[in-house]
């Protein structure tokens, strides 16, 4: 089964809604949210299957052992993060502050440190034979979410192993809802994809964060497609989205205008739907399969 990844470079170009939309019109039995920082792509999917939560563990946190610290400060001295106090001759940890880099863990004479697993986020799966949707949660202030990304994919792929075969076809593709900007995440939602949709907005902002993802994208030699929501909210800038893709010869499949009944769908938890939406999914599955 094909996947496309739907990105955006920034928050709040309309990235869920579009992919939202998508999952509605292929009528597709896998997708995904890999944005773990802010997922919100089950409001408008409504996923009926089975549920299943567990814990994922980032990178571990040091942990001292009071029984066998000596007290020689050491472990605060070297601290980089901050992450070590003292109070009454008494080490101990901020589990938010440590960054898991066991430099204290290196220093301590007494070897009194230890590094401990830790939850920072779990993943959720809700599968049976006729549907999958993969997604997770980062715990805030927690790392390693480009980590939590790849598991999302992996259980996505187990997923889509266990699905009924009469639930898909030639012309069967998952929709992965991406992380916003080009950090870790994104980077880690481009692997083993087929096919990238950005969805863009026509600011100063936007523009500059489309021209970053596509030179992401262009790294990992992916094909990719462009459409601008709320099109016209800034005409001179949407202009700029479409000579941007065309000087990259990236496809540019089509333009979303501001629509106070999509607006409503999605504050309401329903599928925003439009013709243009139509006609950017039409254009985008021709690439994607051609």
């Amino acid at each position: 089964m094909k996947q496309l990844l739907i990105l955006s470079g920034k928050g709040g170009t309309g990235k869920t809604t579009v992919a939202s939309a998508f999952i509605a019109l292929s009528k597709t039995p896998a997708f995904a949210d890999c944005d773990v920082d802010a997922p919100n792509l089950h409001i408008s999917t409504h996923a009926t299957a089975i549920s299943t939560i567990s814990d994922f563990h980032g990178m571990p946190r040091a942990h001292i052992d009071s029984s066998l610290c000596i007290s020689c400060g050491l472990c605060q001295q070297s601290c980089r993060f901050d992450a070590i106090s003292e109070s009454c001759g008494a080490y101990s940890v901020d589990r938010i502050a440590c960054e898991g880099c066991t430099v204290c863990q290196l220093v301590c004479p007494v070897e009194a440190i230890e590094m401990t697993p830790e939850v920072t986020g779990c993943t959720i799966v809700h599968a049976d034979a006729q549907q999958i949707f993969s997604t997770a949660r980062l715990k805030a202030g927690a790392g390693n979410s480009g980590k939590l990304v790849s598991q999302v994919k992996r259980n996505l792929l187990a997923g889509i192993e266990g699905l009924e075969l009469s639930t898909t076809s030639n012309q069967s593709f998952a929709v992965i809802d991406g992380s916003p900007g080009i950090g870790c995440p994104v980077i880690a939602s481009l692997a083993a994809i087929d096919m990238v949709l950005v969805v863009s907005e026509p600011t100063i902002s936007g523009v500059s964060d489309l021209e970053r993802v596509l030179a992401i994208i262009g790294r990992f030699n992916l094909p990719a497609a462009v459409c601008v929501n709320k099109a016209d909210l800034d005409e001179e800038q949407a202009v700029q989205v479409v000579s941007l893709c065309d000087a990259n010869r990236i496809p540019f499949v089509g333009s979303i205008p501001y629509n106070h009944a999509m607006a409503k769908a999605i504050s309401e938890g329903q599928v925003p739907r439009s013709e243009e939406l139509e006609m950017i999914y039409e254009r985008t599955v021709q690439i994607l399969f051609r």
